[in-house]
């Protein structure tokens, strides 16, 4: 039971780590890439959050980035292995151009997160260990606080920029 708990944590950080990087590296703390982004900016903005980080988090919710589709490829991968994290990352490739997302984050992240949730079911994770974990982390940064989550984005961003 506990080195479940430890699997799901550890996952939750790798998670976290992976598509906040990948949303990072394609910029999306910039701008709004897709309709209803800046939206959420200015809102988080107005809130007492940060622009830059809130942008992230608006074009988090509009389309399919990173998250989404570490989030994907985890069940993917549950469900077929390396072939179901791949159709998984095609799926959220669908859902961009649905979306009229001009990025690749989303894909990007996908193709990564397959590969790293195979690796490391090699050495001893589940899947079902990263769809717990990728759960966990879009929650810290979308469900516990705006606020705080946007300045650590925006933070996150200067170091990039």
């Amino acid at each position: 039971m506990l080195g479940e708990i430890l699997h799901i944590l550890a996952a939750a950080i790798i998670s976290w780590i992976l598509f906040v990087t990948v949303d990072i590296f394609f910029r999306l703390p910039e701008a709004g890439g897709v309709s209803g982004a800046s939206a959420i900016a200015r809102d988080i903005e107005a809130g007492g959050g940060a622009l830059a980080g809130g942008t992230m988090m608006g074009n988090i919710v509009c389309s399919p980035d990173a998250s989404a589709g570490t989030l994907l490829a985890a069940c993917g991968v549950y469900v077929a292995g390396i072939p179901g994290g791949l159709a998984a990352a095609a799926l959220v490739f669908i859902g961009n151009r649905i979306c009229h997302d001009p990025g690749y984050a989303g894909t990007t992240g996908a193709v990564l997160a397959t590969f790293v949730v195979y690796a490391s079911t090699l050495v001893g994770f589940s899947a079902t260990d990263f769809i717990a974990g990728m759960v966990i982390a879009i929650l810290t940064i979308q469900g516990l606080s705006h606020t705080h989550a946007s300045r650590l984005l925006a933070r996150l961003w200067r170091v990039r920029q």
